[in-house]
């Protein structure tokens, strides 16, 4: 176990890639121990990829890259300007709520700050914003990505933990809400103190404009609802009113109306059976292509292309760690690392809320240094066994682990968002970590919230009989 830890910490001090560090410390310490052939890596290593849920990794990154290309961030931001721009603050509350909106079709952290971020972090810089204070919101919002639906994490946790990924989408809605309405009121605070003003007129027309907007989306699930009761079956229903949304949209020209239904179209269609999250990460990519192609027609073959290049690069990335974290962890367990971990654990304490206190304890400090589905593929197998002695719900345990790691994302030395942020702003890593570091107490009370309130989690999936 020292060996296999120790090789690995090591390469990585030494810069050595994570997936790379894992690879190579696993071969050392089978080919030093025999504990195995040599071909149970690459076994192991096929096996970590050889799942159905994963293939929902590439889509909903093809997705997220599709509505970059076709232009749908900016119409998500102008739409967030029309709706709140004209509040105290007003763009960075923009920034929370194109953040949300986004989460609905990337579920990424990196999409999120790459993408809309990129947008939101110029238009604060131009409107006189502090780069500090546009930095710190963009990178606190963009930790959203991950927990609404959908979300990649979850897509990884499910497979590792063999939970219902649709119960873990449903389960992030809540804890969501409640993350974009404390950023919110962080926003207020720091208009307050700083004496920021308002970015947009307070103009009805377009306030009202952005309700219709709203309005017109939440009439697709209602008038779905109401035609099933009236006894209409359910694909008739969602037919009869997605055709009346086109014809809307084609009469009013909505800016954004047809972006705003992508959550709607991935959530309800999981919650009414039509497809799985795997198959809805599809659906995410064929709406995007309509959108670009058909609705906006902001795409060209070029952007296709390179949308389609960056997805088989990062997917690439992201398949390589989860196949390299796959041996690792099966290592960790057949050296008795977990049952270690495990016993230590239970030796310390048998109170579960210490065992949470201690979990995010180690998770906050893991995500700092580990990729985010790597830290999943390997933390997973170790604490389940642990997590369920302790009769906590893995699903709630999901939502847990995944923002702890989320805030990670936010941390040197490998805080991917913080990289991303400090080559869009232009800042040091040093200026993008302290600029960062105030707009953390939001997350943390969120996090807070979710691991002692359980029914934050939970109720949601209850309710949808996803969970019993």
């Amino acid at each position: 176990m020292l060996l296999l830890l120790g090789s690995f910490l090591l390469l990585m001090l030494i810069g050595v890639p994570v997936a790379i560090s894992m690879a190579v410390a696993s071969v050392l310490y089978i080919v030093l121990y025999g504990v195995a052939p040599d071909i149970i890596v690459a076994q192991r290593m096929i096996a970590g990829v050889e799942s159905f849920p994963l293939l929902a990794v590439p889509f909903f990154i093809l997705a997220g890259n599709l509505m970059n290309s076709a232009g749908v961030t900016g119409r998500i931001y102008s739409f967030a300007v029309a709706l709140v721009g004209w509040m105290k603050g007003g763009l960075a509350q923009v920034n929370i709520i194109g953040s949300v909106i986004f989460s609905g079709m990337s579920g990424t952290a990196l999409a999120d700050a790459a993408g809309i971020g990129t947008i939101e972090i110029k238009a604060m810089k131009d409107h006189g914003y502090p780069v500090e204070a546009a930095v710190g919101v963009t990178a606190a919002s963009a930790t959203l990505g991950p927990i609404f639906p959908p979300s990649l994490p979850f897509v990884i946790y499910g497979m590792m933990a063999n939970v219902s990924i649709g119960a873990l989408f449903m389960a992030g809605i809540l804890p969501g809400i409640v993350m974009t309405l404390l950023m919110m009121i962080t926003v207020a605070a720091f208009a307050y103190v700083k004496r920021w003003g308002s970015d947009a007129p307070f103009d009805v027309k377009q306030l009202f404009s952005a309700g219709m907007e709203i309005i017109v989306v939440l009439l697709v699930p209602l008038t779905i609802y109401l035609m099933t009761r009236s006894g209409v079956s359910m694909n008739a229903a969602a037919g009869i009113a997605l055709a009346v949304l086109l014809v809307l949209d084609w009469y009013f020209r909505f800016s954004a109306v047809m972006a705003l239904m992508t959550p709607v179209i991935l959530i309800g269609g999981m919650t009414m059976g039509w497809f799985t999250p795997t198959e809805a990460a599809v659906a995410a990519v064929l709406w995007s292509l309509f959108l670009g192609l058909v609705r906006y027609r902001t795409m060209t073959l070029s952007t296709l292309a390179k949308a389609s290049f960056d997805t088989i690069e990062t997917t690439a990335s992201v398949l390589f760690i989860v196949t390299a974290a796959s041996v690792f962890a099966w290592l960790l367990t057949v050296s008795q690392a977990a049952q270690l971990l495990s016993d230590a654990i239970l030796s310390i304490t048998d109170n579960k809320w210490i065992f949470l206190i201690l979990v995010n304890l180690l998770m906050l400090f893991v995500g700092c240094f580990l990729d985010t589905i790597a830290a999943i593929t390997i933390l997973v197998p170790i604490l389940l066994p642990i997590v369920a002695k302790f009769g906590i719900d893995p699903v709630q345990f999901g939502l847990i682990m995944t923002l702890n790691l989320m805030i990670g994302l936010l941390h040197p030395p490998l805080g991917m968002v913080l990289f991303v942020l400090s080559r869009v702003a232009k800042l040091s890593v040093e200026r993008t970590t302290m600029a960062i570091l105030p707009w953390l107490a939001p997350l943390f009370i969120a996090l807070l919230l979710i691991t002692f309130i359980p029914s934050v989690s939970l109720w949601l999936p209850q309710q949808l009989g996803l969970l019993k």
